[in-house]
């Protein structure tokens, strides 16, 4: 790998659009695979939603703020030629959350499964039994879709590959999230501390494809950590990581168009100038890109119609708050559901921001002290509710929601907050459109329906327009870190390959288990 930045003319140019977590890792792969990579960002640092807000001495992810899976990116990076874990610091978190029920009973969720089981107990004594049972189930489950979910899928004919037809059963298609955790435990609200994860995802667990039990496994098998500075220093490293590598990283440079020569992607027009390029890699939202970016008459499959038409995920309802003291009682990340948990997912899921909302609070001030003055907490909120789609009016409901958000927050913290607070920044649904370029408001992308999974997704290598390779939430695998970490592992190498770089067979580094213990 040429580490000196310095670029030959006679390689394959690739353009990046979006330095999103998806964006970063494929220009990484596709420069240690012997690309010049440009990559293009509309903001004016690198991460997207895994980027940053810094006010007053706090600092906040905008996104994601678990940690899961970190085999990924030390995978990526290793691929790269460098060590994923001198260039960020992990903390393994344990407990790893609080559930906290409306009626005041919590379960602190920990990766040793006899603790774990105690406090399943306290909530259901006969239920706490099958604990065990059911992480080793989900162990097996895993194991046998990991490779799945490593590989693109392109047609129907890669649902009859054999590792597929031997993993079917393990999946169980025809049931819910909800639906399998029934087979295991007969309390509601135990099921509930097993199922919130299908919110990584933007779902109900009632409508959520079984498969995704299999997130359950990855927090109690792999851990929980926190990222000191927070999981956008992930993609500050990755950003980092690549300019050393030579990746020509632009910001404030926003993408107005794709250009197209008949089917195939030659480059983008930017305000700031005009790229050609072999390849384009679109880490961009999808759906806003293609509906933006490129002409409806470009586009056979993913239409405008067609885009419009799909399912899409909840939004978030969101609060950063810079707090004078320290939170004690309040752990790093907590989860205080509903008193009526079905009802706020149907809410949810007609679109609506839920009555009674349940709310996700990060303190992890108390685990990193660089987030916050000292003395100071930096809390992160977070309320799941429907997207734009639902015709909430934002503008006229926002206020009177952050009392209710606040009053929820002050009850975990033990105390009434406000006077408390020191900065403040709200974001709505439509806040995730006007400034983040969401589609619909819809944070976790398309949803994860058994329609549009696997090779109903948009593809990696995608269908409508050659050259143009997809990474991100909205194609396969999926939504969240680790997915969005392995459609650029998919994606890259498939523009690797497809362009014939010389470094396309040795992109991907599996690391031996034990070098993620």
């Amino acid at each position: 790998m040429d580490g000196s930045g310095g670029f030959d003319a006679a390689r394959k140019r690739v353009l990046v659009i979006g330095a999103g977590p998806g964006g970063l890792a494929s220009a990484m792969l596709l420069r240690a695979a012997g690309a010049e990579v440009t990559l293009l960002e509309k903001e004016d640092q690198p991460g997207g939603r895994t980027g940053a807000i810094r006010r007053d001495g706090f600092t906040f992810d905008i996104g994601p703020t678990f940690f899961l899976y970190p085999e990924i990116p030390r995978e990526i990076f290793a691929a790269c030629g460098y060590d994923f874990d001198a260039e960020v610091e992990l903390v393994k978190l344990d407990p790893m959350y609080r559930l906290q029920f409306d009626d005041g009973r919590m379960i602190d969720a920990t990766a040793d499964v006899e603790r774990l089981t105690a406090q399943v107990a306290k909530i259901d004594a006969r239920d706490a039994r099958n604990v065990a049972g059911y992480l080793e189930a989900n162990r097996a489950k895993f194991e046998a879709f990991r490779p799945i979910l490593q590989r693109p899928f392109a047609s129907l004919r890669d649902l009859a590959q054999p590792d597929m037809l031997k993993a079917l059963p393990k999946f169980r298609p025809w049931s819910t999230v909800d639906g399998e955790l029934h087979r295991w435990f007969r309390n509601p609200d135990v099921r509930v501390a097993f199922s919130f994860q299908s919110k990584y995802l933007g779902m109900s667990p009632f409508k959520c494809p079984s498969l995704f039990t299999i997130i359950a496994h990855v927090e109690y098998g792999f851990g929980v950590w926190h990222p000191k500075g927070g999981c956008n220093a992930i993609t500050a490293a990755m950003a980092r990581v690549a300019r050393r590598m030579g990746v020509d990283i632009r910001l404030s440079e926003q993408v107005k168009r794709l250009k197209v020569e008949g089917r195939r992607a030659v480059g983008a027009v930017t305000a700031k100038g005009d790229y050609d390029a072999d390849a384009v890699v679109m880490n961009a939202d999808f759906a806003h890109a293609m509906t933006t970016l490129v002409p409806d008459a470009a586009r056979k499959r993913w239409t405008d119609k067609r885009i419009a038409s799909k399912s899409y995920s909840c939004s978030t309802f969101m609060l950063y708050l810079g707090i004078e003291g320290t939170l004690p009682d309040m752990q790093h990340h907590t989860i205080a559901f509903s008193g009526d948990y079905q009802r706020n997912v149907a809410e949810i899921d007609a679109g609506k921001a839920p009555l009674d909302p349940t709310i996700y609070v990060q303190n992890a001030s108390r685990t990193d002290p660089t987030l916050a003055p000292e003395g100071h907490s930096a809390l992160y909120v977070l309320a799941p509710v429907g997207n734009l789609t639902g015709g909430e009016d934002w503008a006229a409901l926002a206020p009177a929601y952050r009392e209710k958000i606040l009053d929820r927050a002050s009850r975990l913290a033990g105390r009434d907050i406000r006077s408390a607070i020191r900065t403040e920044i709200m974001y709505t649904p439509d806040d995730w459109r006007s400034k983040l370029s969401v589609y619909n408001g819809a944070t976790f992308n398309l949803a994860h329906n058994l329609g549009q999974m696997l090779h109903y997704r948009p593809r990696n290598r995608f269908e409508d327009i050659d050259g143009v390779y997809l990474t991100g939430g909205g194609t396969h695998p999926g939504s969240g870190l680790p997915t969005i970490f392995e459609s650029a592992r998919i994606a890259s190498k498939l523009c690797a390959e497809d362009m014939g770089l010389p470094g396309a067979g040795a992109m991907t580094t599996t690391l031996p288990m034990e070098a993620a213990e």
